[in-house]
């Protein structure tokens, strides 16, 4: 599928930049209020998960899916989100959200009104982390990648 020249995904990385593979790339979202929220984004211009073949399909997830462990592994949220939206981007990516029982959102989706007023110093705490773990995601994400029939 072609890329449209106004998809922000294909002119930008869309994020701070993780870890980029030939297939897919990982990217930190700056998205106030939630530190820990990653997007998995397909690097070819594709609309919607059924675009992609069956084997695309799994190696899309399968990189979801290491996100999601290493998030739950350092962080120890109370839940993570994932959503495949593309409502106002139609490129495909997923979104990997930790979430915590004191963000503002919670129990809601982060699209959500606010349940409570953000908590600044829970959210700085995580952020801190961040740097941290992205090196991690790196490391998992590069192991992935060389064995990923194990993943």
């Amino acid at each position: 599928m072609a890329a449209p020249a106004s998809c922000p995904l294909c002119a930008t990385e869309g994020g701070v930049p993780v870890w980029r593979g030939r297939r897919l790339r990982v990217i930190r979202a700056q998205e106030e209020g939630l530190p820990a929220f990653y997007r998995v984004v397909w690097n070819a211009h594709a609309a919607e998960f059924s675009d992609l073949d069956a084997a695309d399909r799994q190696h899309c997830m399968d990189a979801v899916v290491v996100v999601e462990r290493v998030l739950r592994e350092r962080l120890a949220p109370a839940k993570i989100n994932l959503a495949a939206l593309g409502n106002m981007v139609p490129h495909l990516h997923w979104h990997v959200i930790a979430r915590f029982d004191w963000d503002s959102h919670f129990p809601g989706a982060v699209w959500a009104p606010a349940q409570r007023p953000r908590n600044g110093e829970r959210e700085a705490e995580v952020a801190a982390r961040l740097p941290a773990i992205d090196t991690e995601l790196v490391q998992a994400l590069d192991a992935w990648q060389q064995h990923p029939a194990t993943e």
